[in-house]
């Protein structure tokens, strides 16, 4: 699953024009995968409750700020200006 996602988020990558569509599938995918990795390579399904929920927030943070760079490009460039 994981090598079909990654495949497929390549594929992607290389040959799709860059949209909101384009981007927010990316998002998806990289938050399935995180959740993947966390639940079945990690083996943190049985974890205590706090260990897995912060290794799962991650991975619903990471897909949102992809988001938020793509739609806020300049807004984002400007916080993290290191010129200033």
């Amino acid at each position: 699953m994981l090598i079909t996602l990654t495949l497929g988020s390549a594929l992607i990558a290389e040959s799709a024009e860059p949209s909101l569509i384009i981007t927010l599938v990316i998002a998806i995918t990289v938050g399935v995968k995180g959740w993947l990795v966390v639940d079945y390579f990690m083996e943190l399904r049985n974890a205590h409750r706090y260990f897995r929920i912060a290794m799962n927030l991650y991975f619903v943070v990471l897909p949102v700020m992809i988001l938020l760079v793509y739609l806020f490009p300049e807004g984002i460039a400007n916080l993290v200006d290191l010129e200033r």
